[in-house]
């Protein structure tokens, strides 16, 4: 069994596209078995696809709002490769627009997504990453949850939360040997940041020492990192993955 994960099972929320397939295909180069949890069941047989086929990875439509659909996700981890080693809780949208226009729906949906997706993944991953007496627990935060960001109240909120979830379950979970931590991207190169308007982009391009944005694989390797043995002595912490932007 070789690379950093080598023989062990890891479940990835959102994984069938952007950051989360950049995690998952970072996964199996490094050893690992994958589970992918998306709604879209087309993108999620072609990262099954992609990913190398059913001997390594397996994927279930998954809506993270439903405690029982995350339950399901994990479940078919346990089924199809007898463990649950990594837990990513990835799945994220953004619903955006100013204080004035957004709605109760458009908050509630990206807290729903977000905050509460993350708590039903650590709520299902709980009980058998106790019973194993092993785990690692990485949630994706995001820069906004510490700088926040215009038209962004609800998923700057939802981002910040996970930090708070994040600090909470380390401390609940170090005696049984899980580990929680999380990670803060800031502008990365996906479908979604290359939508925005040109001078939105140029803004917070304006604002990167390094001078560009970063790309899903670099997210992935920090990812990497800490569900990883290396990361052994780490929980309860976040690490930004920025190119120095608001230091």
């Amino acid at each position: 069994m070789t690379g950093l994960l080598g023989g062990r099972t890891a479940v990835v929320t959102g994984g069938a596209q952007g950051i989360g397939l950049a995690i998952a295909r970072m996964f199996v180069s490094h050893g690992a078995r994958v589970v992918v949890g998306d709604l879209d069941e087309a993108r999620l047989d072609a990262a099954v696809e992609e990913l190398g086929g059913s001997s390594v990875a397996r994927a279930a439509v998954c809506d993270v709002r439903r405690g029982e659909q995350v339950e399901r996700l994990l479940r078919c981890a346990l089924d199809a490769f007898g463990a649950v080693d990594v837990l990513v809780n990835n799945a994220g949208i953004t619903r955006d627009a100013t204080l004035r226009t957004m709605t109760e729906q458009q908050f509630d949906d990206v807290i729903d997504v977000h905050l509460k997706g993350c708590w039903n993944g650590l709520r299902a991953a709980v009980p058998i990453m106790r019973e194993q007496g092993r785990g690692s627990i990485v949630n994706m935060s995001s820069l906004s949850a510490k700088v926040g960001n215009i038209g962004q109240t609800n998923y700057s909120a939802a981002k910040a939360g996970i930090v708070g979830m994040t600090k909470a379950a380390a401390k609940e979970l170090a005696p049984r040997g899980v580990r929680v931590n999380a990670v803060q991207p800031g502008l990365i190169r996906t479908a979604m940041t290359e939508a925005m308007p040109q001078r939105v982009w140029d803004a917070k391009m304006s604002e990167i020492p390094l001078g560009r944005a970063g790309e899903p694989e670099e997210v992935a390797a920090v990812v990497l990192f800490l569900a990883s043995d290396l990361a052994s002595y780490l929980t309860g912490t976040v690490i930004e993955v920025t190119g120095g932007r608001s230091m």
